[in-house]
């Protein structure tokens, strides 16, 4: 979840696509509740709602007009139509799409989860007390993810090509030593709930190398070590292989891109840590990003 945009106006047409999201599909904001999940940069808005059989969730969407990224504007459906039952998830019950001047809108009227996301933000700042069940869980989702047969791609290998060398020094395979499996794209804890087991925000969901979300999670506990231990602990079988080390590296290299665009900065260091430790050599932090520079 993303602060509030400071941009009035943005916050302003986003209410206004949300009022109108819930009048077309008959929904009305839950009594007392005026909690806002925001989106990045305030391209999504989603808030509790009462629909006609209950309690859901309501996210509103919006992309200029012809320049929505299909991989994600479509995600979220795709994910329904594809990824099996067996995979904890609230489910996308409907959807609604609109035009308004220059811009697209859809809106996705979800199941409502009663419980919290384990963390309030992607990068962990807290530690956690996940029991042997939920992790049990979670390897059986990441199995049944894997095994979706799909065409979409969470990561692209000209990325890989261009971004782990400038990154990650040389020398360096950007070829994974496995086939590419479905994954959920963006795990970490604020997209798992808890204390019962449920994943969320698939719209990124697609090909990527075996264990890429299981290093997702690594790579976003960093701050916390004892938090890192127990993913590492817990997902072993995934991440002590040449291909679980090497779905690290690809993180890595993503989030330290990110970085040097000014988001996820507090993880640059232990990222580059990480890869000094994988790779067996020194891994330079981006000047973009160095505190020096």
């Amino acid at each position: 979840m993303w602060p509030r945009p400071d941009n009035r106006e943005v916050v302003q047409w986003m209410r206004t696509a949300h009022r109108h999201a819930r009048a077309a599909m008959g929904v009305t904001i839950h009594q007392d509740d005026d909690q806002e999940a925001w989106g990045w940069r305030g391209r999504t808005l989603g808030r509790r709602v009462v629909a006609p059989d209950g309690l859901a969730w309501l996210r509103v969407a919006c992309a200029p007009i012809g320049k929505a990224v299909t991989t994600f504007w479509d995600g979220a459906i795709e994910a329904e139509q594809a990824l099996p039952t067996s995979i904890p998830r609230p489910r996308l019950r409907s959807w609604h799409d609109w035009n308004d001047r220059e811009w697209q809108y859809r809106a996705e009227l979800y199941d409502h989860l009663s419980d919290p996301p384990a963390s309030a933000t992607p990068i962990l700042s807290a530690t956690l007390n996940l029991p042997p069940s939920w992790w049990a869980g979670l390897r059986v989702a990441l199995n049944d993810i894997a095994a979706v047969p799909t065409r979409r791609l969470t990561v692209h290998q000209g990325f890989l090509d261009h971004a782990m060398p400038r990154l990650l020094g040389t020398p360096i395979s950007t070829s994974s030593p496995g086939a590419w499996v479905s994954a959920h794209g963006d795990l970490h804890f604020a997209n798992v709930c808890t204390p019962t087991l449920r994943l969320f925000d698939f719209e990124g969901w697609g090909l990527a190398p075996p264990g890429y979300d299981a290093a997702m999670l690594h790579s976003h506990s960093l701050l916390i070590p004892s938090a890192t231990a127990q993913v590492r602990h817990e997902l072993a079988p995934i991440l002590n292989t040449a291909s679980g080390r090497f779905a690290e590296l690809v993180v890595i290299a993503e989030l330290l891109h990110a970085a040097t665009r000014g988001h996820c900065q507090s993880l640059a260091e232990p990222l580059v840590q990480r890869a000094g430790r994988l790779l067996g050599r020194t891994v330079l932090l981006p000047a973009t990003i160095r505190k020096d520079a």
